[in-house]
Parts: C-alpha cells; structure tokens; sequence
C-alpha cells in the first residue's frame, strides 16, 4: 500500500476466500457454463475454502442466448448466494425497453434484437408494413409478454459494485476523484475515458468490463476483463487467491 492507493501488485483478496470475476458475457450461455465448470473444478481442489463468483455485467444482447444466461444466473444465485451480479449498461438497457418501447436507444441498436430473438420475439419482423416504430412498438408488447416476471425481478435486483478485500468491482469503471462509496450508478455501468485515462493507483484496484479488449488488459490501477466474449469465443475472469491472482479464459465458438 502506497500513500496514494494500492497497487495491482500489491493487492490482495480477502482472507481465506478466493474470487472470481467474471466479464460480459453478452448471450454466450455456452461460454458462462463453461467458466462455471471451471471455477468449479478448481474449488473442489480446494476444499474448506470460502469463495465469491462475481460476474461483472452485461449478460444480454448480442449474442445468441441472453434468456438462458438469465436462468443460468438465477439458478445460481438461489442455489448459492455467493453467486453475485452486479448490473451492467446493457441489463439496464434491457429493463428501460421493457418498459419504453426506444426505437433508437440502446436495445434496439446494439443487441437488444439479438435478445428478443432468445425469447422467441423478432422485434423488426413486420417494419416493412408498419415503418420501424410501428414494428418495434408490436414486438415491444410481444417481449413483454415473452419475459418471465423472475428475469425481470433478476434485472431489478441487481447491484452496481462490490467489494472484496483490495478489489472493487462494476462494470463500466470509477470516477476518479470519487470515493468509491459514493460513485454515481450511470458512471459505474457507463464511464470509459475519464477511468481509463486516469493513472493514478485508486484506493483499490478495480475490476470491470464494459471496453472490449483483445486480451484481459491488466494495469496497476485497474483490470478490464471483458475480451468481446460474443463475437470472440474467449470469456475471461480474474482469479484471486490471497496475493495470488491470474486471468483465466474459456473458449469456444467465434462469430
């Protein structure tokens, strides 16, 4: 620890518990399962330990399957707590559609069809009878009614960070400047080049996704763990264990 604020080489979890964070997943079902398979694999190997799976945002859109990553997660987080979800800026996209019909906003332009698409809802089928509004606003009502009330509820109940020893963890980034406890929601689910920019150590390394990177970039202030898992085939996470921490990744299909 440094009179400024801790250092990603110095950092380390919480005592006796290992952690796992988890970046966007963007509708790859196959890709979650099989990091929990993983996570899974290694906590039977080190029994008696206590653990966190913190899984960083961003669960919908994009990809192919954002309804059976949001059964995943709330199996999960009923079968064990220690199952976190913190909220991304496309989860809330996904909840203000619901909602408002945006025929321009974030849903509709970046994933959101994608999305519908897994819940059986083609959200642009009829634009060619009713113009893109008319469409969007009749596969509005349909997704409505093709959501179940619990991914709702799921949506609804989730956080904007977390923290673990030397660790905090969102999805988007920090303000810096900012105490960590009274960040502002849009910043943690939104911010990019004011965080990203910022070379200073923070008070504690944060964890996020939300900036698509080639590989999990880790710098001494910050790791970005979101590697475009929809469209890349590569979900990664960090993995900490006391002063122990590595980027582990699964592979699978690339689009």
């Amino acid at each position: 620890m440094t009179e400024t604020g801790i250092h990603y080489l110095d950092a380390r979890g919480a005592d006796g518990m290992r952690l796992y964070a988890i970046g966007d997943v963007h509708g790859r079902h196959d890709l979650l399962t099989a990091m929990h398979r993983r996570i899974a694999s290694e906590l039977e190997h080190a029994p008696g330990s206590d653990w966190r799976i913190i899984h960083l945002g961003d669960y919908v859109d994009r990809g192919p399957d954002s309804k059976s990553v949001i059964d995943f997660l709330i199996e999960a987080r009923r079968r064990d707590p220690r199952n976190i979800m913190l909220a991304g800026n496309h989860d809330i996209g996904m909840l203000e559609f619901l909602a408002d019909a945006e025929p321009d906003g974030l849903f509709m332009n970046y994933g959101g069809i994608q999305t519908a698409q897994s819940y059986g809802v083609d959200l642009v089928r009829d634009a060619h009878w009713y113009g893109k509004a008319g469409a969007v606003a009749r596969g509005h009502a349909a997704l409505v009614k093709a959501v179940p009330r619990s991914h709702v509820d799921f949506l609804q109940s989730l956080t904007f960070s977390v923290s673990f020893g030397d660790f905090f963890f969102c999805h988007a980034g920090i303000r810096p400047g900012v105490p960590l406890d009274h960040q502002n929601q849009q910043d943690l689910i939104w911010i990019r080049d004011a965080f990203h920019d910022h070379q200073e150590l923070f008070s504690k390394v944060v964890v996020h996704g939300h900036t698509p990177v080639p590989e999990a970039e880790v710098k001494a202030n910050r790791v970005n763990v979101d590697t475009l898992a929809w469209k890349s085939g590569t979900l990664s996470a960090l993995a900490v264990n006391g002063g122990d921490k590595q980027i582990i990744d699964v592979q699978g299909k690339a689009f």
